[in-house]
């Protein structure tokens, strides 16, 4: 069982590698909480992200993802729920952008659990992974090497392991970042409002995709 070519391996984790460097709503929200409440903050949401990209992978092995993306009003609803998620979040980034910033935020030290359900919402409430995943893992299903849902589950798991290796470095950077800008309250609200336009503007984006 997973009996698979060297030839299969080094196309699968090229691919998973440029997945995980390629930006998205995934990458702003943990480097967004990383700079509001360092890195504790920041792995909380990587954490978050990463749950949902397991569910993902569950969804996509059992089939539901397929319900997804045949259905024009499932993906609709998830994808306006996805936007309008996004939107407030921008929108909250930029409200502290007016007063104290990222380092207010970071004083209240939002709850790690907290950080952490957003960031499974943010992964989740986007249709374009369900599809991604659904389209991208059965091309490396190889008819013989195991069950179809065994190997969906191997080359998922794969790819968040994967993001092990590329996104905690992020989150390092982001915080010493963080640590060095904490005195400056004029970046702090810059950032905070260039943080809640990313946000606003991904979830403009997500509701202007096509199923």
């Amino acid at each position: 069982m997973f009996d698979y070519s060297l030839a299969h391996w080094l196309a699968f984790l090229s691919a998973a590698v440029l997945l995980n460097l390629s930006p998205g709503p995934d990458i702003a929200f943990i480097l967004g909480h990383t700079m509001r409440g360092g890195k504790r903050a920041g792995f909380s949401a990587l954490f978050g992200v990463w749950s949902g990209a397991c569910l993902h992978v569950l969804m996509a092995a059992l089939g539901l993802s397929a319900v997804l993306a045949a259905s024009a009003v499932a993906f609709s609803a998830v994808k306006w729920v996805g936007a309008a998620y996004l939107v407030w979040l921008g929108i909250q980034a930029l409200r502290a952008g007016g007063g104290d910033g990222l380092m207010k935020a970071a004083r209240e030290q939002m709850p790690v659990g907290k950080i952490y359900r957003q960031g499974v919402l943010v992964s989740l409430l986007n249709p374009k992974v369900a599809i991604f995943f659904l389209a991208f893992l059965p091309q490396f299903v190889v008819e013989g090497a195991g069950p179809t849902w065994a190997q969906l589950m191997l080359h998922g798991g794969l790819i968040i392991g994967v993001a092990a290796f590329i996104e905690p470095p992020l989150v390092l950077l982001g915080g010493r970042l963080a640590d060095i800008l904490k005195n400056n309250r004029k970046i702090e609200r810059w950032l905070d409002r260039g943080l809640g336009a990313l946000f606003v503007a991904l979830g403009v984006r997500l509701a202007l995709i096509s199923h």
